[in-house]
């Protein structure tokens, strides 16, 4: 593939403080450059990135309305070292303002995840596969 490809995620959220203070606990780290008042840009790795939006300047970029937080339209995923790095995401969720298993734990052996959400409502789950078990 030509150049290097990076995803930017943008979500609405009611707090950026609260927010940004989730996204730190699961591993994420603000970039400053691309952070103001009203948006805060979180690196997951060197391609992949969230934009926490609040809701005044995500209504900049769309008139559709910001689904409530008990509703799903996507599901996100970022994978883990191991097993302890997942249960570990989705205590930190739970601990910082999120909810940790909202969904049933999926244990297949060599792979395991489980979901959390966000103090917004959006879905997130934490997945390890074993390298292994695709050879």
């Amino acid at each position: 593939m030509p150049g290097n490809k990076t995803i930017f995620i943008s979500l609405p959220v009611s707090s950026l403080d609260a927010s940004v203070t989730f996204y730190e606990a699961l591993g994420f780290m603000k970039n400053p450059r691309f952070s103001d008042d009203t948006a805060a840009c979180m690196a997951w790795s060197e391609t992949i990135r969230v934009m926490l939006l609040t809701h005044e300047k995500w209504r900049t970029f769309t008139t559709r309305p910001i689904p409530p937080p008990t509703s799903s339209e996507v599901g996100f995923s970022l994978t883990c070292d191991d097993r302890a790095s997942v249960d570990a995401m989705n205590a930190a969720a739970a601990a910082n303002g999120g909810a940790a298993d909202v969904n049933p734990v999926q244990d297949h052996g060599f792979m395991y995840g489980r979901d959390m959400t966000d103090p917004d409502g959006h879905v997130w789950g934490a997945v390890w596969m074993d390298p292994a078990a695709g050879s």
